[in-house]
């Protein structure tokens, strides 16, 4: 148990939130509030005091009888002990239900941080734009040729700026 306090301690949690999804950040942060806002409580409960001068109450009230009765039920109270099992077990679910969502983002960033990376390195490798022919670009995508080819059989084909430079040909 300590030594899980000493690993909680020790989270960066920007890091963490800004490498997680927004509901699992989401989340996170409210458990987070509620864990934090619990420990105050529980620390404000432990600075009060938890005795009571029985003895400054009997010279100050004349019914002596209260104070007795006040006396046995502070005596012989105990706390009763709650059974946990179910508010653990759903703990459990939640993290289970949390760590596999972890495992399956850290895939998905694996998986597009390898194709970035093939990305980068096919820029890197690549010929700058002004040494490409247009060989080079059919080859890269032999579906221009066919697009153009059919555009042109189907008259469709027209330089975008042609007759607002030139006029329409069809006038003459």
């Amino acid at each position: 148990m300590a030594s899980l306090r000493a690993a909680a301690k020790q989270i960066d949690w920007s890091k963490l939130s800004s490498s997680l999804p927004q509901e699992t950040v989401a989340s996170l942060q409210a458990f987070r509030k509620r864990n934090d806002e619990a420990k105050r409580l529980l620390l404000e409960l432990k600075e009060q005091a938890t005795t009571v001068d029985f003895a400054h109450y009997r010279k100050v009230l004349k019914n002596q009888g209260i104070i007795d009765q006040a006396e046995k039920a502070v005596q012989g109270f105990k706390p009763v002990a709650y059974n946990l099992d179910a508010q653990l077990k759903a703990i459990d679910q939640f993290e289970a239900k949390a760590v596999e969502r972890a495992t399956t983002t850290v895939q998905k960033i694996d998986a597009e941080l390898k194709d970035l990376q093939a990305t980068l390195s096919n820029i890197e490798g690549s010929r700058p734009i002004e040494q490409l022919t247009v060989d080079d670009i059919i080859v890269a995508k032999p579906e221009l040729t066919k697009n153009i080819e059919e555009k042109l059989q189907k008259g469709e084909y027209s330089v975008p700026g042609y007759k607002e430079r030139f006029g329409d040909i069809s006038y003459f």
